[in-house]
């Protein structure tokens, strides 16, 4: 599968599938935010457990989803367009949020900025390496200002006047310019899961058959069924 954007035929197309599956289901800005933190975010997030979330919940017996091929479809115009931000994130160009226009042709990019958080707390826990962090959390600064725009609470918005146009424009430029550095903040963890993983699975491949009664391998001194078979199960 390529990396080639999709085309705007290709992103009606989507849209309209994700209009189809309902109310709680994504449009296609929070979808790019959405996708963008779990590329750029420290630990891998499977799409049997993102999708859901993509849809709404469980749509695969919705009307939406009315034959097989129209889920083929949508997964791999998804996946194309996950591997599309990967390589703007990943290459030395500008990385460019998918916004949709209001009725009076301005771009908000609330849905975009909540769509990234939405993907963030898939896996808040390690978010908060950067959220907190003083030297570098100023990343998250124009998203969250985005996100807490029109918040419930007068107290969590970021502004107490309405946003000007000139302010809104600086802070897409700052998302923008946010995305790609995020990517290479969380760099050194996706590195180490991804060396994690693949420790595991040539473990499961190459390593002798442990006993259940015998001293696990790892070293803790503990019987294999009491240590890491209970992982491997798992």
């Amino acid at each position: 599968m390529g990396t080639q954007p999709l085309t705007d035929a290709e992103f009606d197309r989507l849209a309209e599938v994700l209009q189809r599956c309902g109310k709680h289901a994504m449009n296609i800005e929070m979808l790019d935010g959405f996708l963008a933190a779990l590329i750029c975010g420290p630990e891998t997030v499977l799409p049997s457990e993102y999708l859901p979330k993509i849809w709404g919940g469980d749509q695969t017996n919705e009307p939406a989803f009315d034959s097989q091929s129209v889920v083929r479809e949508s997964l791999l115009l998804i996946m194309r367009h996950w591997n599309a931000i990967c390589h703007d994130v990943q290459s030395d160009g500008e990385f460019l949020p998918v916004l949709l226009n209001d009725e009076s042709g301005v771009a908000p990019a609330n849905d975009w900025a909540n769509g990234f958080l939405r993907g963030v707390d898939m896996r808040r826990d390690s978010w908060l390496t950067l959220i907190e962090d003083d030297d570098h959390g100023g990343v998250m600064i124009p998203i969250m200002a985005l996100a807490y725009e029109h918040h419930p609470d007068p107290e969590m918005r970021p502004y107490k006047e309405p946003m000007s146009i000139e302010r809104r424009e600086q802070l897409i430029v700052g998302v923008a310019a946010s995305v790609p550095a995020i990517y290479r903040y969380f760099a050194g963890e996706r590195k180490l899961e991804a060396g994690k993983l693949s420790s595991v699975r040539t473990m499961r491949r190459d390593a002798p058959k442990v006993g259940r009664n015998q001293p696990c391998p790892c070293g803790s001194g503990k019987k294999f069924k009491h240590c890491c078979a209970n992982v491997t199960v798992h």
